[in-house]
């Protein structure tokens, strides 16, 4: 009986997982049935690391071992807030009595919590490593054979142009030596001279017969030979020598003296700094030889013998070095492997997810308006300011917002500005005592202060700050301009149109004007009113230069903002409009906001930061009315509750009540009672002058209209708490405009006569109402009136009511609210209200909440994302609190469902990210009973999972599951730290229950990936990458040998044979999980066998992909085992999984936690088998000629002197009788064609095998050991990053653990460990392709270097060279443009030289090595083995592929040691 594995026993019904798998197997099992992979059971990591804790701890590299302590924490984040205080006040929750109130307060108080992981940087790609940067400061520039043959064959490529460019030049005269000629008849002509340093910083003197360097050089001189310079006036007049190492003498003479001295200063300096350099390299090799062996000393003596003669310092140099000194030469200025990598380079940030930000209020398009004065053409001097400038002689009140013409709306609140000076605002009130508007006289109490601003610094504001979410030019700033009610606007108005005597008209004006004011003073009547375009275009370019239109006079029967809006609509054409005009000046001016803006105050009046006390010049933001649209909708974070009441119209001419009711004042109260004591609550918002909260508000009055149109906007501040008695009454007035000088004084205090009542209630059925209404009209005002509300108690006869013209609907009003705590959506409001009943303790109704939650679905999106938090908050309140109830759970993920796919399908998904990191907090569940959230939610998304009927909510939650794992995960962190669970041991951290949960989860997702991926791919491909993400987590939260099983189990549900698409969902979710940011001590890079008589290091290294390797080293185990059987299959999967085992050593290779190279090392040594795996696919990495030639070899070598007879390591049969097959496609020289666009170089008809079988169905080889691939070589971009991932193990094992593996392996392994050292060069050389398309491109002739034989001689070999790089991968190119610009060809060149050079470096420090630890085997037979002579082929690939300088110089000397 097959043993049952202990992961399984934990299920209800043992077996559920393989029969699982073994349906999902069959499902897409084709005809063709290959082999599966054998599974390997992960060991049981907290066990493995509780019986070896000893060994553990007293590793010296523990850190690679174990995971750091305290690496997951909770903090408290303080809201960062605009306002100097909370915009909640004080007591605000305690005052609030509704739930849905209560827990918008309770939000917008609450600070952010946030679970943090200490080390999350380091939990992604390497792109998001915390290092400043991939990319080293300054890019090394190399010299190649190349770069020297352009320099001779280029116009434009003369010597002048090197680095370090031209020191000097000018004409000298040149003496032209000749052995027959004697020293006294020296022939000099004359030439032009450049003295150029080369980039190897030597210097160099060339001659041209002119300025124009491009042409041949007629002679050049090398002034590192040059040991002196003397002047030698008998040759020739201002003439001088260069004295040269060999005896021999260039002579040179200056036109003038003064160029001579210039020319010899010059020289004597280069000779003294070369003179330098070769005492200090003299000093410093003296100083390494006395450490030296020996042996090796007198080794070099006698090259040294050899070379007394040389005349080339760098060889001398070099030929001193011993092979020790080599090494250390060669590790001098060494760059990281992956530094100059194109993936490395380029700048590509799609993988890497943006910043998650908390919720902010949302800063749209702001500028500020700035009000200077209003001057008419009527000036005076008013009361005591006879000796100031005059004024105007009444007071104006300026009434600013904004309109747009395009949608037709108005969309900003008004801002009242009063620019009247001191004298003419006493006509108003008299210069003691002025009266507020609510009777009570200024200066009676203490002044008051509104969130700590004194009132009177709020009297007078000049400036507001407007927003505009959606600009364009049709946006218009308004100003409308009011007076104090005098009478007719017509009449009102003709002094300031037709003034033939300014100075009588200003005092007739102005004596009517201080009547009016002393009786009327608190009534309003319009004016005029001007408009100013804002923006210039839609980005938003505020027209800063714009000016306002004339001022235009008030028609009287166009007060509305609908006919406002007309008007502006036909702005711009002027002659349709026949508007009067009143002369006069508005200088309101638009600027931009300064960044440093201070003492501006909310529309609210609390403080923002920056803000003095005792300021006197304060900034008011006013209001914006954002368009009720989704994409300018986001998550409300501060308390806002204002109500803006507009009275549009009274119909009054039917009336047959009131004898007198024409100049008709509207008076707008907020009550909270309608007792017959009641009286009216201080929360309007006043007037400058005026206090700054009111009781009452007036609207505009038009003269002699019995049917008046009203523009007033009451704003209401309401309070926390509303309920069915908050009301507003609407109270009208008669007043008498007759200014009668001479009546008495009864007649004159009757100003105002009641002519009416009329009210609202606020709340229906508990909601604000704003719709536009009619009212009735009532004569009186009864006690109790608000029961007379509804029609049906209007029409029975009440003795106590009597309405105006038979109760019709004569009153219209509309109302605006702007709040961030009450909603007027009607299904939350209800789900919030049902939910208080619940929490009050009421009876349950059975089905009742799901009702409630079902309709959730229906409430409006943009309710749904400005109250986010609120909404959530509660739903998860709800799933945790009321699992009695049987399908509540079930409903109430549905509603979170249908909230994140709406967040989703409008792209606000970022606040939901938002949501998860800052807002949610799980909380304790109240019932006893009550399961936590990530139990009840992995719960409920199981039973969604397995409902065969609602596909499509299946399909939703796949899509989205992210979400969902998001909080389950953040819910199990929370639930560790708050409750202390996290300092238990991992096993007893949460419940068996829970472990059985997620595994019956992630059974009820694999059928959803391996079977409908073709059916549903966004949603299958999805759920692949957040159930990796989740994983990931739960490895840092839980058991990691339970989660480890998770992982197996999953990728058990996938097959060899798998559609493409599969195999890269695959290769995704292992990338997301081995991406975990304590990969290496997950992979526990410690030896596990236990040591015998042999050396620890001998008995212990895993070099093979072995069964014991992927159980004890589970996750590079299981990524190594799946890409062995992904180099099999086609291209597109090979690439994959060859860029996820790149990425992950570039990752290595950079982590700032693991930069010791004794660190470095252990984690290469984890990636030992890799090498394995390309030992098995050596054919389709190495070239035919590289194989060719080592099968060639003498049959009689034996097996001890190394004989190379190519097999695979299990399989030891010659593959000669497979050559054909395998390099069929070869014989013309051709490669395989690609089947992608990844720039193939091969003509179109080349023979070869297809990557895919002619059935079109992706199959792979079942053996992860085959001797021969059934696809053919590997393309060139695959056996770069192979060999890249290679020579980074070979570079950062340590030299006892290769010398270890290398005596392991077999001799034909070691034959192909040299093979794999030579195949880099080829592959490497990207740098001289590179060089020759720019040389073709700009100058269309082949260079002369014989660097490439391959491509010499060959027809149209420039065309080639252009297309080559044309079709270079977009990989290998820092930018992706489509032009290829001569900047990006030099760039990409630059970062090839250093890879080639650093490839170079590598491969040599290797093969030095091998030749130091294999001496005996390389000189056995007198050096004649195939061993010795894939050293010495390694050693001449160096040179047949043109390497760098410095390359070069450490290759020669490798060489001459060897």
């Amino acid at each position: 009986m097959a043993e049952v594995r202990k992961f399984t026993k934990r299920l209800s019904k043992p077996g559920t997982a393989a029969e699982l798998r073994q349906s999902v197997s069959e499902a897409v099992r084709s005809s063709v049935v290959l082999e599966k992979t054998k599974v390997v059971e992960p060991l049981d990591y907290e066990n493995v690391i509780a019986q070896r804790k000893t060994q553990i701890y007293s590793d010296p590299l523990r850190d690679l071992l174990m995971f750091p302590m305290e690496d997951i924490s909770i903090s408290v984040i303080s809201r960062q807030r605009r306002t100097v205080q909370s915009t909640v006040p004080e007591d605000g929750e305690k005052r609030a009595q509704s739930l849905f109130v209560k827990e918008c307060i309770k939000t917008y108080s609450t600070d952010w919590h946030v679970v943090n992981y200490k080390y999350e940087d380091f939990s992604g790609d390497f792109r998001m490593l915390p290092c400043k940067s991939l990319r080293p400061e300054k890019i090394p520039n190399h010299v190649f054979e190349i770069d020297e043959d352009c320099e001779k064959d280029e116009d434009s490529s003369s010597l002048c142009s090197q680095k370090g460019g031209v020191i000097k030049q000018g004409w000298l005269h040149k003496a032209n030596v000749n052995s027959t000629i004697t020293v006294t008849m020296k022939v000099f002509k004359r030439r032009y001279f450049y003295l150029t340093q080369l980039p190897d910083g030597s210097y160099i003197l060339n001659s041209y017969k002119d300025e124009k360097n491009s042409k041949e050089s007629k002679g050049c001189i090398y002034l590192d030979a040059c040991i002196d310079v003397v002047q030698c006036p008998k040759m020739r007049r201002h003439a001088f020598e260069l004295k040269m190492l060999d005896k021999y003498s260039h002579y040179l003479a200056a036109e003038t003296e003064q160029e001579m001295e210039e020319w010899l200063i010059t020289l004597k300096k280069i000779i003294q700094i070369n003179t330098d350099s070769l005492v200090q390299e003299k000093k410093e090799t003296v100083e390494i030889s006395q450490d030296d062996e020996p042996s090796s000393q007198g080794k070099a003596e006698n090259i040294m013998a050899s070379l007394e003669r040389s005349m080339h310092p760098e060889l001398m140099k070099y030929g001193r070095e011993t092979e020790q000194l080599n090494k250390l030469s060669r590790g001098d200025g060494r760059q990281n492997l992956f530094s100059f990598d194109s993936e490395v380079q380029r700048l590509d940030f799609s993988g890497i997810e943006p910043d998650i930000k908390p919720f902010e209020e949302k800063c749209n398009k702001r500028f500020l308006v700035n009000c200077h004065d209003l001057m008419f053409n009527i000036l005076g001097q008013v009361g005591d300011n006879a000796k100031g400038p005059p004024t105007n002689v009444e007071p104006f009140f300026i009434n600013l917002a904004l309109f747009d013409v395009k949608n037709n709306c108005k969309i900003s609140a008004d801002f009242h500005v009063d620019l009247n000076p001191p004298s003419v605002r006493e006509m108003l009130w008299g210069p003691s005592s002025q009266p507020a508007t609510d009777g009570t006289p200024r200066g009676s109490s203490p002044e008051s202060f509104i969130h700590g601003i004194a009132e009177s610094q709020l009297r007078f504001i000049k400036q507001g700050i407007f927003s505009v979410t959606n600009p364009h030019p049709e946006i218009f700033l308004v100003a409308r301009i009011e007076k104090v009610l005098q009478g007719n606007i017509t009449h009102c108005a003709e002094p300031y149109i037709k003034n033939s005597d300014p100075a009588k008209t200003a005092q007739k004006v102005h004596r009517t004007a201080k009547q009016v004011c002393s009786r009327l003073g608190q009534y309003r009547m319009p004016f005029a009113w001007a408009a100013r375009p804002i923006f210039k275009d839609i980005q938003g370019s505020l027209d800063v230069d714009g000016r306002f239109s004339p001022l235009y006079k008030q028609d009287s029967s166009k007060l509305s903002n609908e006919d406002i809006l007309k008007l502006l609509s036909e702005y711009k054409k002027p002659e349709k409009t026949k508007l009067q005009i009143i002369p006069g000046q508005l200088n309101i001016t638009v600027e931009c906001v300064p960044v440093d803006f201070s003492n501006c105050i909310t529309s609210s009046y609390v403080p923002l930061k920056p803000f003095e006390k005792n300021c006197q010049n304060i900034t008011v933001e006013v209001e914006e009315f954002v368009p009720e649209m989704t994409k300018y909708c986001y998550p409300f974070t501060i308390y806002k509750n204002h109500l803006y009441v507009y009275p549009l119209q009274l119909k009054y001419d039917s009336q047959k009540t009131f004898a007198k009711a024409r100049n008709i004042a509207v008076c707008v109260e907020f009550r909270d009672s309608d007792e017959s004591d009641a009286s009216a609550l201080k929360c309007i918002y006043g007037k400058p002058a005026g206090s700054v909260f009111t009781t009452n508000a007036y609207a505009v009055v038009s003269h002699h209209n019995q049917n008046p149109e009203f523009y007033d906007e009451i704003k209401i501040e309401l309070p926390i708490h509303l309920h069915q008695k908050h009301h507003l009454l609407f109270t009208f007035y008669h007043v008498s405009c007759e200014i009668n000088t001479k009546g008495t004084t009864k007649k004159q205090d009757t100003v105002e006569t009641p002519v009416g009542f009329a009210w609202v209630p606020l709340l229906k059925d508990g909601r604000i109402i704003t719709l536009e209404q009619q009212l009735p009209v009532s004569a009186n005002l009864p006690p109790g009136y608000m029961n007379l509300n509804d029609a049906e108690s209007r029409r029975q006869p009440n003795v106590d009511i009597k309405w105006v013209d038979g109760a019709k609907p004569l009153l219209k009003i509309k109302s605006h609210l702007e709040s961030t705590i009450y909603t007027q959506d009607l299904h939350v409001h209800k789900f919030f209200q049902h939910c208080q009943l619940i929490q009050s303790g009421s009876k349950e109704v059975p089905g009742e909440l799901i009702k409630y939650l079902k309709c959730l679905h229906a409430m409006e999106i943009q309710v749904m994302i400005q109250f986010l938090p609120v909404i959530l908050m509660q739903l998860f309140q709800v799933l945790t609190n009321m699992t009695h109830e049987d399908d509540v759970p079930f409903n109430c993920t549905m509603v979170l469902l249908h909230i994140v796919s709406k967040c989703h399908e409008e792209g606000l998904d970022n606040y939901l990210r938002s949501f998860i990191k800052y807002s949610f907090r799980p909380e304790k569940p109240s019932a006893p009973q009550a399961q936590l959230i990530h139990e009840t939610l992995a719960t409920t998304m199981i039973a969604i999972l397995k409902q065969s009927a609602d596909f499509l909510a299946i399909n939703k939650l796949l899509k989205y599951s992210w979400f969902f794992f998001e909080i389950i995960a953040k819910s199990m962190a929370t639930y560790l730290l708050e409750e202390n669970k996290i300092k238990l041991p991992r096993g007893q951290r949460f419940s068996e229950a829970y472990h059985h949960v997620l595994h019956s989860l992630l059974l009820a997702i694999i059928p959803h990936v391996t079977i409908r991926y073709a059916e549903i791919p966004d949603e299958s491909r999805n759920v692949n990458y957040s159930l990796a993400s989740f994983l990931k987590r739960c490895l840092t939260l839980m058991d990691r040998g339970f989660v480890f099983n998770l992982i197996n189990d999953y990728i058990s549900g996938f097959s060899p044979k798998d559609p493409k698409v599969l195999a890269e969902y695959k290769f995704e979710f292992l990338q997301t999980i081995c991406n975990h940011e304590h990969y290496i001590p997950l992979n526990l890079p410690m030896a596990f066998a236990k040591p015998k008589l042999q050396r620890v290091q001998d008995s212990n290294l895993e070099y093979s992909l072995s069964d014991e390797y992927c159980k004890h080293h589970f996750l590079v185990g299981l990524l190594l085992r799946e890409t062995s059987i992904a180099l099999q299959d086609n291209y597109e999967i090979r690439y994959t999984a060859i860029s996820v085992i790149k990425n992950l050593l570039i990752k290595h290779a950079f982590d700032t936690r693991y930069q010791h190279k004794n660190q470095q090392a252990k984690i290469a040594q984890l990636y030992l088998p890799f090498v394995g795996l390309l030992l098995e696919n050596i054919q389709r990495l190495a070239g035919r000629d590289t194989l060719y030639s080592c099968a060639a070899m003498p049959n009689s070598a034996s097996r001890d002197e190394f004989a190379c007879g190519f097999t695979s390591p299990t399989n030891r049969g010659s593959l000669s009788t497979d050559k054909d097959t395998a390099y069929g496609s070869f014989q013309n020289g051709h490669g395989i064609k690609r089947e992608d666009s990844r720039g193939s170089l091969i003509p179109e008809g080349a023979t070869g095998f297809p990557d895919q079988s002619s059935t079109g169905e992706n199959t792979r080889q079942s053996s992860t050991r085959s001797s021969v691939s059934q696809y053919n070589r590997l393309d060139q971009y695959e056996i770069r990053s192979l060999l890249m991932c290679y020579l980074y193990i070979v570079k950062m094992i340590s030299e006892d653990t290769l010398l270890t593996y290398w005596n392991k392996v077999s001799p034909q392994e070691l034959i192909n460990i040299l093979i794999l050292l030579d195949n880099p060069f080829p592959n490497f050389n990207i740098y001289f392709r590179v060089h020759d398309a720019w040389l073709s491109k700009h100058f269309g002739v082949d260079r002369k270097s014989q660097t490439m034989p391959a491509l010499r001689n060959r027809s149209g070999i420039m065309q080639a060279r252009l297309q080559h790089l044309s079709s270079l991968e977009s990989s290998f190119t820092l930018n992706h443009s489509s032009t290829t610009t001569e900047a990006n060809i030099f760039h990409q060149a630059l970062l090839e030289g250093n890879t080639a050079t650093e490839v170079s470096l590598t491969v040599l420090d290797t093969i030095s090595f091998f030749t130091q630890c294999f001496k005996s085997q390389l000189l056995n037979n007198d050096g004649h083995n195939p061993l010795m002579k894939k050293v010495f082929d390694i050693h001449l690939a160096f040179l047949k592929n043109g390497q760098s300088e410095v390359s070069l110089k450490h290759v020669f000397a490798s060489l001459d040691a060897h």
